[in-house]
């Protein structure tokens, strides 16, 4: 059985504005990484950090996650497109954000957070890793509604039929003449793997759940991070074999991605961090003084 995607990417409009659900979907993980993290916050897993003081961790990671996730996109994957239109970097709500440049801006928004806060990054990493998967899964949903990032065809017999990976005499018609040919079976042979669907399921709710799972109590020192690293890397690399490549282009073999190159690095420095927790010292939670004084 396929599924004929005819999705709209806007979730409404505000006068001449419109708010794509990519958008919505960002905020939805940042709103689910705030409320986790003041739960762990409250109960003292960051030792001397405070509401406020994690407040300007999530500010600080936002930032990092939105501008590194777009300019690592365009290096990564758009550079010509960039160099053609240098505004599209601007336009964030189209979609088109890298994981791997995210992740790089969210460790150097982090280092500086625990700089001025005088915490070990590797402490502040251990407590940001849990409040992430749920982002990631809200932006895979987001990329799934938006019909990007689409995965490579199946038998036929299964699968999502995106209107946007149609060849161009398909993709003009309209929406009602693409139902009609969809319920006759005739676009059956354009249906696609929803990758999108998959890496929600794996990086946002089992990455979730083990890691949530893993440091409801205290652990080692880069252990938390460790499995992040690792499990991510893992995940991604596996569903780039059903995913196309973002830009269109393998690097070797006809099935090796940009995507799994970028994950490979992923996956050895969470088995690094693992093996490292092994002698690293646990932290332990310390109650906010309004509480301990109540």
């Amino acid at each position: 059985m396929t599924y004929l995607h005819q999705i709209d990417p806007i979730a409404f409009s505000i006068g001449p504005v419109d708010v794509h659900w990519y958008g919505v979907m960002y905020l939805l993980g940042f709103a689910a990484a705030w409320w986790l993290g003041n739960r762990r916050i409250a109960a003292g897993r960051l030792p001397g950090v405070n509401s406020e003081g994690f407040s300007d961790l999530l500010f600080y990671s936002m930032v990092g996650v939105v501008l590194g996730g777009r300019i690592g996109y365009i290096l990564f994957y758009a550079t010509g497109a960039f160099l053609e239109n240098p505004a599209m970097l601007l336009r964030v709500w189209e979609g088109g954000m890298s994981f791997h440049g995210g992740l790089i801006g969210v460790l150097v928004a982090c280092l500086w957070w625990s700089r001025k806060h005088r915490t070990h990054f590797f402490d502040t990493m251990d407590f940001v890793a849990p409040l992430v998967p749920l982002g990631l899964g809200f932006g895979r949903l987001g990329n799934f509604i938006g019909a990007e990032l689409w995965g490579k065809h199946t038998d036929g017999s299964w699968g999502v039929v995106f209107p946007t990976s149609l060849p161009a005499e398909l993709a003009q018609l309209s929406p009602q003449a693409l139902r009609t040919m969809h319920a006759s079976g005739a676009l059956d042979a354009y249906a696609r793997h929803p990758s999108q669907l998959y890496q929600a399921a794996l990086e946002g709710v089992v990455l979730f759940v083990v890691l949530w799972m893993v440091s409801m109590r205290p652990r080692a020192r880069y252990l938390v991070s460790g499995l992040f690293a690792l499990l991510y890397g893992v995940f991604r690399f596996a569903v780039e074999f059903v995913r196309m490549p973002d830009n269109g282009i393998y690097l070797a073999w006809d099935w090796f991605t940009r995507g799994q190159l970028l994950s490979i690095p992923l996956v050895v420095l969470g088995v690094w961090l693992i093996w490292r927790s092994r002698s690293a010292p646990v932290l332990q939670p310390v109650l906010p003084a309004s509480k301990e004084n109540s």
